[in-house]
């Protein structure tokens, strides 16, 4: 039964599982850093140094959090809480969001804040699979995003047509808004994000819960197109227990530098 629900996206209740040890002060800085080497330049004590000067806690000192107030205040610590299963992995665990808990001081300070307009001036165009689509997407060229998402549809505009329905036309990419349900700027925001087709896309909010209230996982996009997007630094968002299924964003200090 487990496997049958495996094969369809379908998640199981299942016992608490026992989480990693979550990483500390010194690992979470070695991970941005490797990650965000245009911007930051080393740990000291409890603060990651930027280039230009400024510093920022890694820990608030504000003990554990429960899952929603990660969310909502996170620390640079409680961003990297939940580990990122990269390749295939099984339906999340509940409430492991690996990536989808974003320090918003954190990200505006190297893409800048779209409510002030500052996002925009760093805005290019990415031709969204050029043979099979054509059309112009716009993303942010800071630490390379732009560049990433070009090789990312080289690839994907590459696979067999039976790929297509899940890939164009994509639902958008820069978007200056709120999270669905919240007060947080979404990552579109930062011009970082991309929804490929909601044809065969799958959303928490869109579902039905389970007997208990809670999300039913359902996923349908396909491994081969998740691990194209993982390999040049993007996380999918099919692997949050609330998940989002056509959404992408690059967050390199998740997955292997390379």
């Amino acid at each position: 039964m487990a496997l049958l629900a495996l094969a369809f996206g379908i998640m199981l209740p299942t016992a608490t599982p026992t989480l990693a040890q979550p990483l500390g002060i010194e690992a979470v800085a070695d991970r941005l850093i490797a990650a965000y080497p245009a911007f930051l330049e080393r740990r000291q004590g409890n603060a990651l140094v930027w280039r230009d000067g400024k510093h920022t806690a890694l820990d608030d000192a504000l003990g554990p959090k429960t899952p929603a107030q990660r969310l909502d205040n996170p620390d640079l610590k409680d961003m990297l809480a939940d580990p990122y299963p990269v390749g295939t992995a099984p339906p999340p665990a509940r409430n492991v969001d690996p990536g989808r808990a974003r320090n918003a001081d954190f990200f505006t300070a190297m893409y800048g804040d779209c409510l002030k307009g500052e996002v925009r001036k760093n805005l290019v165009p990415v031709v969204w699979l050029p043979k099979k689509w054509g059309g112009a997407l716009q993303v942010t060229r800071v630490n390379g995003v732009a560049e990433r998402l070009a090789a990312v549809s080289a690839e994907l505009d590459a696979l067999p047509a039976r790929f297509d329905v899940y890939l164009f036309p994509a639902a958008g990419t820069y978007n200056c808004r709120t999270i669905a349900g919240t007060e947080r700027v979404s990552p579109h925001g930062l011009g970082i994000a991309i929804d490929i087709s909601t044809k065969e896309s799958d959303y928490w909010r869109w579902g039905k819960p389970g007997a208990d209230g809670q999300p039913v996982y359902r996923n349908r996009i396909p491994p081969e197109i998740v691990a194209i997007f993982e390999k040049h630094g993007f996380i999918w968002g099919g692997k949050w227990y609330h998940y989002d299924t056509m959404h992408f964003e690059y967050r390199p200090e998740f997955l292997p530098v390379r």
